[in-house]
């Protein structure tokens, strides 16, 4: 297919097409001075409603901290399924995350028990009791090469340290990894190959989608009955085990696969997408790598200035107007979509003073949106974010030098994610 040109003015900008992840930044800088809020006619929910791109940091954290005014469109799916009178297990296409959010959390306060009882203590502020864990991982990744001087980092590093975290706090067995991972790569296709701001997949990938998740639901079923009968201390034990007090009641197989489903799909990417452009960050500038070596405490500010420039989730399409709005001076109706571009949000420059320099001593760091805000926050942030900490710390205490090796294309995978396909990195050992 031909590949998408890098853009000279507004008209020229298409986001989602073919080759776009390269020009993704150059974009954002042309939104920003011409066109903060682009019109995507006939790209909402139905052919007679319109699509909106917003890319202003303002409207996309006002957006976010409103549920009712600007509604999920996950919300108008669950209460379509509702209102339909069919159990969501009945219909086709719908997977089983969905399936467990018409039980367990249809509602904003379900919502908020959902994460405060079941995944806060797991991947939220409970995260923590993972430390040593994630540590061990870390170190037992390095050991397999550090011996070399060279190493392709996305898949000896950023993307197995995720996958076999998840793995160990969901209680799979690490042999397993290799599965879950070809089972995360299908959760996540429409977000790699769908097409558009909504990421939709053709009749045919979505068949094959389906048909590669077959075997994940029997898998997490086979897991979660062993899991009942010999609780150990990982989630899927306390799933098994919990009583929901926000229905007052334990949770169903059906419903801990939902769970389970949510957690793989949102517990792998952005971490490893993270991870990547971060070791790049290192690479192309030995003085920052320096300094966070001497200084650990510039790791945190490191870590949250790199998801705020090279943002992993580059945008959703997830909101709906509830009613009228105007943006930047632009009428938007009721019913529209939404495309939230929290990547171009993170770099405006009306929020952050020089907005493209990574800045060790920016205040307020967190204030980027790269995992979102409001109500909606990823709830797996905490993880990530101490996956992410103890990554770098293990690698500056084992690393004395990292630079860019030979050969480095910096192709990006297609899709919504800033995924870097490889990148070759030199180093000397500590």
């Amino acid at each position: 297919m031909e590949r998408v040109p890098c853009p000279r003015h507004w008209q020229e900008v298409d986001l989602f097409g073919p080759g776009a992840p390269e020009h993704w930044y150059a974009a954002y800088d042309i939104l920003h001075a011409e066109a903060p809020v682009v019109r995507l006619p006939g790209e909402g929910l139905t052919p007679d409603r319109d699509a909106f791109i917003l890319t202003k940091y303002a409207d996309i954290a006002r957006v976010v901290r409103d549920w009712d005014r600007f509604p999920p469109t996950l919300d108008l799916l669950v209460r379509s399924i509702q209102q339909s009178g069919r159990l969501p297990q009945e219909m086709p296409d719908i997977d089983a995350m969905v399936q467990s959010i018409v039980t367990l959390r249809p509602t904003q306060a379900l919502w908020r028990a959902h994460r405060q009882e079941l995944t806060d203590p797991w991947v939220g502020p409970g995260a923590k009791r993972h430390e040593g864990l994630i540590t061990r991982h870390a170190d037992a990744l390095i050991d397999d090469w550090i011996a070399d001087g060279r190493v392709e980092f996305v898949s000896a590093f950023a993307r197995p340290l995720p996958q076999r975290t998840m793995a160990s706090v969901l209680g799979f067995p690490l042999e397993d990894v290799p599965r879950l991972a070809r089972w995360g790569q299908a959760q996540v296709m429409s977000y790699v190959h769908g097409r558009g701001h909504n990421n939709r997949l053709t009749p045919e990938q979505t068949r094959q989608k389906f048909a590669e998740l077959a075997g994940f639901s029997d898998y997490v079923k086979e897991q979660v009955a062993r899991k009942r009968r010999e609780p150990a201390d990982d989630m899927i034990s306390f799933l098994t085990q919990v009583h929901y007090r926000a229905l007052d009641r334990k949770l169903t197989d059906d419903e801990i696969n939902g769970v389970v489903y949510a957690m793989v799909i949102g517990g792998l990417e952005t971490t490893q997408y993270a991870l990547t452009e971060q070791a790049r960050l290192l690479a192309e500038d030995p003085s920052l790598f320096a300094r966070l070596k001497a200084d650990r405490t510039l790791i945190r500010p490191f870590i949250e200035e790199a998801m705020r420039l090279r943002s992993p989730t580059q945008g959703l399409s997830t909101r709906i107007t509830s009613r009228d709005e105007v943006f930047q001076g632009v009428e938007v109706p009721a019913g529209s979509t939404l495309h939230l571009r929290w990547a171009a949000a993170n770099i405006d420059p009306d929020e952050f003073e020089d907005p493209k320099t990574l800045k060790l001593d920016r205040a307020a760091v967190t204030r980027h949106l790269a995992f979102s805000a409001g109500p909606r926050v990823c709830p797996g942030a905490s993880l990530s974010r101490l996956e992410q900490t103890i990554a770098w710390n293990r690698l500056l205490d084992r690393l004395d030098h990292l630079a860019l090796a030979p050969g480095n294309t910096f192709e990006r995978q297609p899709g919504i994610m800033l995924g870097t396909l490889a990148l070759h990195l030199e180093f000397t050992p500590a």
